[in-house]
């Protein structure tokens, strides 16, 4: 590790902890030709997330697309934000911990409708429509009967 303030090739660490997030190991480093103290993080290398669009478009994972279109879906729902930022972390900590890097969207929405389902069930027919891309009322009508279908399933 080079000095940034001398450009010493050497340097010795002082003192190593994790961050707060549990992310990233902070370390204190001491130059040993000027003796000035710096700070590095280390970090893992993330192998980048592709999604694969319905028309097989590639493009990178942006989880603020996955919040937004949640967000929207419970507009005037009483679910917090951080319920929402929750489970977009779920769906990407299962993505990565499949190690898969590259997705199909339709397999993106179909973890978030699962897991939206519990919370909020208007936010998920809210999403639905939109992901699944309903064309007319008879479609919206199908799936309200599926998800009371597993109404009464759970209740049995």
């Amino acid at each position: 590790m080079n000095c940034p303030f001398c450009g010493h090739r050497e340097t010795k660490v002082v003192d190593s902890r994790t961050t707060e997030a549990g992310d990233a190991i902070r370390r204190r480093r001491e130059c040993l030709a000027c003796s000035k103290r710096f700070t590095t993080y280390e970090r893992v290398e993330e192998m980048p997330l592709t999604v694969i669009k319905k028309d097989g478009t590639r493009e990178p994972f942006d989880r603020n697309k996955i919040l937004q279109g949640l967000s929207r879906a419970t507009v005037k729902r009483e679910v917090p934000l951080e319920v929402l930022e929750n489970l977009v972390n779920e769906v990407e900590s299962e993505l990565r911990n499949e190690f898969k890097y590259e997705v199909p969207s339709n397999e993106i929405g179909e973890m978030v409708l699962k897991k939206l389902l519990p919370i909020d069930k208007v936010a998920y027919i809210r999403f639905a429509s939109v992901y699944r891309e309903f064309k007319d009322l008879e479609e919206f009508t199908k799936e309200l009967e599926k998800l009371q279908k597993k109404k009464t399933k759970s209740r049995q």
